[in-house]
């Protein structure tokens, strides 16, 4: 196994990585953005205020995406096994 291969499979985690975590992050910004917008038009200014929209909308994301989070993650794993023998040489 040379160095390319392995620089491939790291980028292969990599980009897996950054496709399955995009979507709650950008669900996050937004419904963050959304609360500090609405902070500012109302001049409320509890810091707490955010939490509970970020983790319920990050939640219903994770509902609606896990199952093609998980099948992109069962994917690059199987990839990954069955070519396990091309790999220790």
């Amino acid at each position: 196994m040379s160095i390319d291969d392995v620089t491939a499979i790291a980028g292969q985690a990599l980009f897996l990585i950054i496709k399955c975590a995009a979507p709650p992050l950008l669900v996050s910004l937004c419904v963050g953005l959304a609360i500090s917008i609405f902070q500012t038009v109302t001049s409320i200014q509890e810091q707490t205020l955010t939490f509970v929209p970020k983790v319920l909308a990050i939640f219903v994301t994770l509902m609606v995406l896990g199952h093609w989070i998980m099948n992109n993650i069962i994917e690059y794993m199987h990839e990954l096994w069955s070519n396990f023998s091309l790999y220790i040489r």
